[in-house]
Parts: structure tokens; C-alpha cells; sequence
């Protein structure tokens, strides 16, 4: 039996990428992705729902993503989904489900404009 743990996802920056830098070497950039989905309620009503995505990205991308992804603009993001937990301040357990972005492509702004593939 195979497994897998893939996640797609089509939608717009909700704020600037957070971008840190590590003793390492390493760099990782966090940021937020919505996705709007939309459908008739049973008297006829348009009822739009919004999901926010807490995305993460570590390495080479990360420059990538520091040149190009910027609040508002339209992604469309592969990636994984991860869970973990950390102490509050307040000494309470939190839990964060986050995409591990693999990879991204820059959506058109038109029809006629190409797509930027990373």
C-alpha cells in the first residue's frame, strides 16, 4: 500500500513572506495563503468561504519566494502537510497544521502572461 501526503493549493498571498536567516546557513520563509470556495445556499444566496494556509519553505526556494511572492498576488503551491506543537508563554500546548512547500508557480496576472515555475 502506497502512501502519500500531497497537498495542492491555488490561491493569494494574505501578507509579505517572513524570511529568517539561521546560524546554519539556512533560510526559511513563512507565510499565509487563502483559498476562497464558493456555493449557492439553499434560498439561492452566493455564500463565500475563505480558508487561510499556514505555508512554511526552507533552502534554495527561499530566495525565490523573497523575489517573487508578495501580499496579494495569486500562487498556486505543492507541497506536504506537517503538524507540531510548541509551549505557549503560557505554559499551554499549541498545535499548527503547516504546508511544506516543494514548490510554486507564480499565476498569470492575465490570461495572456505566462506562468513563472520554481
Amino acid at each position: 500500500m502506497s502512501v502519500i501526503n500531497k497537498v495542492q493549493l491555488l490561491g493569494h498571498l494574505g501578507q509579505e513572506p517572513t524570511i529568517k536567516s539561521f546560524s546554519t546557513g539556512s533560510k526559511m520563509a513563512s507565510f499565509s495563503l487563502a483559498t476562497d470556495e464558493g456555493y449557492l445556499s439553499r434560498d439561492g444566496k452566493k455564500i463565500e468561504n475563505t480558508q487561510w494556509h499556514k505555508l512554511v519553505a526552507w533552502g534554495d526556494q527561499v530566495d525565490d519566494i523573497e523575489k517573487q511572492l508578495h501580499k496579494g498576488v495569486k500562487v498556486r503551491i505543492e507541497g506536504k502537510l506537517a503538524n507540531r506543537s510548541y509551549q505557549a508563554k503560557d505554559g499551554s500546548t499549541k498545535y499548527l497544521t503547516e504546508v511544506i512547500v516543494s514548490r510554486f508557480e507564480l499565476m498569470p496576472k492575465s490570461e495572456k502572461s505566462e506562468s513563472t515555475a520554481n
